[in-house]
């Protein structure tokens, strides 16, 4: 039997179908939310007065260094010597104790990072691929200057065993003459071995401390900073840059003052009559100041060109030579003259105020190096503990970086290498090296003839004895 069904039945039915659909089904109903929800800022906390009291505090006494950090100049600090600073702080004694110890100084400096008072930053030691050009022909020519001087030091030493040798024979010859000594001379050769042993024992140390210190300068390397993935502050040899620059109270002063300044200059017509006429004598006698100056700069120069011309260019004289350098008021009108005799002898006299010169240099260079080796951050090892691995892909973008500033800084330089001498140059360097080595004879001379000396001496008092 077949059921017929009305049409109220079915669409009764077809409601419910459509219903399931909705609510599991392809159909998805879209609407809006009946209210708009707020999405909350995050307002950033503003330091507090006590913080910016303590950052203070830390940047004027806790020790700091100059580096550049991404080409700009910039003031970093180590992370233990911020800790010890704040321990010996007000705040660690009296009422109001912020520090207790180590790790209460660690969290409040980790609230003074998130407020971008400094930030962390990674060492990395630096590469010749750093250097420019010009620093690595420093670094090559430095290097030269080194192995020349070990190679003098090995060769004043075999000089000095030749010498040595040659007394000793010496000594074997007058002592089969003299037969009649022998026990002085045993004793005497026991006293020289017991110093040839001891002497080489000095020089075994010494060349043991040579070693020991060359080991310490090979470890040692310079080091560059960059950003730190990780912004936390650890109580460590890591470096900290500062970015907190308070503004002096002085600074305050100056601006108020160079604008009651300007205002004052506006109101010059309604200065009284006195004032305005001393202004108007003061501003006279600048003017007759600065005439006099240039006249002075003239004449100095027509003068240097008088007397150079008459004596060839072998006598230099100049009146006030600081006149036009860069130096302080009272410093450029003294000295009142300075003169030059650029004759015979000249060249060698310069040559000898450059070698003294580059001795100093290298004087300054040692001290830097042994105030640098105090401080814990120039070592590479520490920060290959202190830093995360890189990854491939940031190796080959530093890699590229590199590649093209040194590109850039070559085609820079390119203008300046092209016009260097090296004809001069090996010229210098031939003529230092026959200084050196004439140098060298006269010291083996010079101890040949006290060797004399002494002999003759000491067969005097045995003849008188």
């Amino acid at each position: 039997m077949t059921t017929t069904l009305t049409m109220a039945e079915k669409r009764k039915i077809k409601k419910k179908v459509q219903d399931d659909q909705e609510r599991s089904g392809p159909y998805i109903k879209r609407c809006s939310p009946d209210k708009k929800e707020d999405i909350p800022i995050p307002v950033e906390e503003k330091p507090t007065k006590q913080e910016y009291a303590v950052a203070t505090y830390l940047k004027k006494n806790c020790p700091t260094k100059k580096t550049k950090f991404l080409n700009h100049p910039v003031n970093y600090f180590y992370a233990n010597k911020a800790v010890d600073t704040l321990l010996d702080s007000q705040w660690a004694t009296g009422k109001d104790i912020l520090f207790t110890d180590r790790q209460s100084v660690v969290d409040y400096c980790n609230k003074l990072l998130k407020h971008k008072f400094f930030h962390r930053a990674k060492k990395i030691p630096i590469t010749d691929r750093d250097l420019k050009p010009k620093d690595l022909k420093k670094k090559k020519e430095k290097e030269k200057e080194e192995k020349k001087k070990k190679e003098s030091e090995k060769k004043k030493d075999k000089d000095e065993k030749k010498v040595k040798e040659e007394e000793k024979k010496k000594d074997k010859d007058e002592k089969k003459v003299k037969e009649e000594e022998k026990k002085e001379s045993v004793e005497e050769e026991e006293e020289s071995k017991q110093e040839d042993t001891n002497g080489d024992k000095d020089e075994k140390d010494g060349k043991d401390k040579d070693e020991e210190k060359e080991k310490k300068k090979k470890k040692k390397s310079k080091i560059k900073l960059d950003m730190h993935l990780e912004q936390v502050f650890v109580d460590g040899s890591d470096a900290y840059v500062w970015m907190y620059d308070p503004i002096p109270f002085w600074y305050y002063i100056a601006g108020s003052l160079c604008l009651f300044g300007a205002i004052a200059v506006c109101l010059f017509p309604l200065w009284p009559p006195s004032v305005r006429k001393g202004v108007y004598y003061l501003s006279v006698a600048a003017a007759g100041f600065l005439g006099v100056i240039l006249g002075l700069a003239v004449l100095r120069f027509v003068v240097f060109i008088v007397i150079w011309v008459l004596t060839m260019g072998i006598h230099h004289l100049w009146l006030l030579p600081n006149l036009t350098e860069d130096v302080g008021f009272f410093a450029s009108f003294w000295p009142l003259y300075h003169y030059e005799y650029r004759g015979a002898g000249y060249e060698k006299k310069k040559k000898k105020k450059k070698i003294k010169e580059e001795e100093d240099e290298k004087d300054q260079d040692e001290q830097d190096k042994k105030s640098d080796a105090d401080d814990t951050l120039d070592s590479p090892d520490t920060a290959a503990e202190t830093d995360k691995h890189e990854t491939d892909i940031d190796r080959v973008a530093e890699e590229q970086t590199a590649a093209s500033e040194t590109e850039s800084e070559n085609s820079n330089s390119q203008a300046f290498e092209m016009v260097e001498k090296e004809d001069v140059d090996a010229a210098e360097i031939g003529e230092k090296e026959e200084e050196e080595e004439s140098e060298k004879e006269r010291c083996v001379q010079e101890l040949h003839e006290e060797n004399l000396k002494d002999n003759i001496e000491e067969e005097k008092t045995t003849t008188d004895s």
